[in-house]
């Protein structure tokens, strides 16, 4: 029975993500995100990771899509915006900083980074519990992958708002073609 439920939810994460890239509507794309997110913390539970599945629904699921969501609706898809060509100096220092920003990432990512060790104490010791046995976890043997991990959800959300930037420039070059024939 394990093996059919992980196999039809990992078949709902890849039917999640795929909508995620597909769906051309940034609102059908957020909700696909969400179905997805849900279906990952189904697997989490699946390995008995109780607390990791409850954060990967309470925070990633609702907060963050929210917040996607809240970025799409901002920035108005169905309204018109004039392009303005005369930012190629804000342009350029957007490139010369992204680059700054991947050669630092790179180079610290190749360092040997000492952030401490955890305690002989085990997990369930009962004088800090089980909240800050996970916190000194996460932030010591996990600092890593908890700092891509944030990394990667300013990128999404950087990528909404392209997405729904270039979304709402093909609407309005067909508005203008149909109201030139």
């Amino acid at each position: 029975m394990n093996a059919f439920v992980f196999y039809v939810v990992a078949a709902l994460v890849l039917l999640g993500g795929l909508g995620v890239v597909l769906f051309r509507h940034p609102v059908y794309a957020a909700l696909s995100l969400v179905g997805s997110m849900i279906a990952i913390a189904v697997l989490f539970l699946g390995l008995d990771a109780d607390l990791v599945a409850i954060v990967q629904i309470v925070v990633y699921a609702s907060a963050i899509t929210v917040l996607f969501l809240f970025v799409i609706m901002l920035l108005g898809v169905d309204r018109r915006e004039e392009r303005d060509p005369g930012h190629v100096v804000q342009r350029i220092g957007a490139l010369v900083l992204g680059a700054a920003l991947a050669v630092g990432l790179g180079s610290m990512a190749l360092r040997n980074w000492a952030v401490g060790t955890a305690p002989d104490t085990p997990l369930d010791d009962p004088s800090g519990g089980n909240i800050e046995a996970v916190a000194r976890v996460l932030f010591t043997d996990y600092l890593w992958a908890f700092q891509v991990v944030s990394v990667m959800l300013v990128i999404a959300v950087v990528g909404t708002v392209v997405l729904a930037r270039r979304s709402r420039q093909i609407i309005e070059q067909r508005q203008r073609q149909e109201a030139a024939a």
